[in-house]
């Protein structure tokens, strides 16, 4: 379980890989762009 294990955060940083333990884009941000997208659009 170090730097060899792609199954770890660690392995998937030094493979250069994503998923489950290390996600492409952290959860929050995901929630953001959802609610920025779900926003009306302002008008003037």
């Amino acid at each position: 379980m170090g730097r060899g294990d792609i199954k770890t955060k660690k392995g998937k940083i030094t493979a250069g890989s994503f998923g489950k333990s290390r996600p492409a884009k952290p959860v929050a941000a995901k929630k953001a762009a959802a609610a920025k997208k779900a926003e009306p659009a302002k008008t003037k």
